[in-house]
C-alpha cells in the first residue's frame, strides 16, 4: 500500500511537471520583444491590413490608439476607408529597443499617390498605438514624386565598421539639422553633412547630387528661418543608422499656407558623426499641430 501511494505521488509530481513544462514550450514567442524581422513583418501586416480596409486583420491590443494627421480617430477611420492599393516604394526604420515599426511608403487612393507615413507600437507581439501622416498628391499637384520607385540612395547602405554612433549620439547629430532650420543657416547651426548628403523630400531631390538646379549643396543652399520649429524623436533604427524626427517647423508666415505650418517625419541617415542622407514625407497642417505622442528618446536641452 504504501509502495502505491509513493508511485502515486510520483506520477501526481511527473504529471505536474510536465503540464508546467508544456505551457512553457507552448508561450506564444510574441511573448518577448520582436526582433528586427518581427517589427518589419508586423509592418507587412499592417499594410495588407490597411490595403484591405480590414482593420481586423491585425494582431491588436485590447485598445489600441490611432492617430491620423495628429487627430485621435477611431481605428478603420480616415485612409482605411479610401486607401486603393500600395505603390512600389517602402522605406523602413526599425527600432528594437523601443519596439517601434515605422515606415514611408507609397500608397494609392484611386488616381491619387498618398505619401504615407506610419509608425507602430508594439508590447508583447501586439500593436497598441498607431500613429500615421497623410500627404495626398493629386495628378494635378506641382510637384510630383520622381525617387519613390527605388529604395533611397544610401538609406540602407550598412554603416562602415567602426563608424556606428551611439544612440543618443545619433539623436544629437540629426537634431543638429533641426537647429539649422531655427536659425535658418546650416552652417552657424552646426549640421554636419557629409560630402555626399542629399535630400529627399515628398518623392523629390530637393538637396544635393541629381536636384536639378543651378545650386545642390546642402550648405549653399538659402534656408528661411523657422524659430518655433519643434522637434520629437520618432524612432531610431541603430542598426541601420537612422533617427526618424517628427517636426512642426512653426510659424513661418503664409509659406506653407495662411494658418499653416509644414509638419513632417524626416529620417536621417547618420554615422560617423555626419548625417549622409535624408527622406522627409510632410504636409501642410495647423500652426498649432502637435504630435500628441511622446518621444521615444529625450530631446538634449
Amino acid at each position: 500500500m504504501f509502495q502505491q501511494r509513493c508511485a502515486q505521488k510520483a506520477l501526481n509530481i511527473a504529471v505536474t511537471i510536465s503540464l508546467a513544462l508544456s505551457v512553457f514550450w507552448q508561450t506564444p514567442a510574441f511573448a518577448e520583444d520582436c526582433d528586427r524581422e518581427c517589427l518589419a513583418g508586423m509592418m507587412t501586416q499592417f499594410v495588407d491590413a490597411l490595403v484591405a480596409q480590414d482593420p481586423s486583420k491585425l494582431p491588436l491590443a485590447d485598445k489600441v490608439r490611432f492617430t491620423e494627421d495628429s487627430k485621435a480617430l477611431k481605428l478603420g477611420e480616415g485612409l482605411w476607408q479610401t486607401v486603393t492599393a500600395k505603390g512600389e516604394f517602402r522605406q523602413d526604420y526599425l527600432d528594437t529597443e523601443k519596439q517601434i515599426a515605422a515606415t514611408h511608403i507609397l500608397l494609392r487612393e484611386d488616381e491619387n499617390q498618398v505619401l504615407y507615413s506610419a509608425l507602430l507600437y508594439v508590447k508583447d507581439g501586439k500593436i497598441t498605438g498607431i500613429e500615421t501622416l497623410v500627404q495626398r498628391v493629386t495628378p494635378e499637384s506641382r510637384f510630383q514624386p520622381t525617387e519613390l520607385g527605388a529604395p533611397i540612395r544610401g538609406m540602407n547602405d550598412p554603416v562602415p565598421a567602426g563608424r556606428k554612433q551611439s544612440r543618443e549620439s545619433m539623436i544629437e547629430t540629426a537634431l543638429t539639422y533641426t537647429e539649422g532650420l531655427r536659425i535658418g543657416n546650416f552652417t552657424d547651426g552646426g549640421t554636419p553633412f557629409a560630402s555626399e548628403t542629399y535630400r529627399v523630400e515628398n518623392g523629390v531631390i530637393t538637396a544635393g547630387k541629381g536636384c536639378g538646379g543651378p545650386d545642390c549643396g546642402m550648405t549653399s543652399q538659402r534656408i528661411m528661418l523657422h524659430p518655433s520649429i519643434i522637434a520629437s524623436v520618432a524612432a531610431v533604427d541603430e542598426e541601420n543608422g537612422v533617427v526618424l524626427l517628427w517636426m512642426n517647423f512653426g510659424h513661418t508666415g503664409s509659406s506653407y499656407g495662411e494658418g499653416n505650418a509644414l509638419v513632417t517625419f524626416e529620417a536621417f541617415k547618420v554615422w560617423g558623426g555626419e548625417i549622409h542622407a535624408i527622406n522627409a514625407f510632410f504636409r501642410g497642417l495647423p500652426v498649432a499641430t502637435a504630435r500628441f505622442w511622446p518621444s521615444s528618446d529625450p530631446i538634449p536641452k
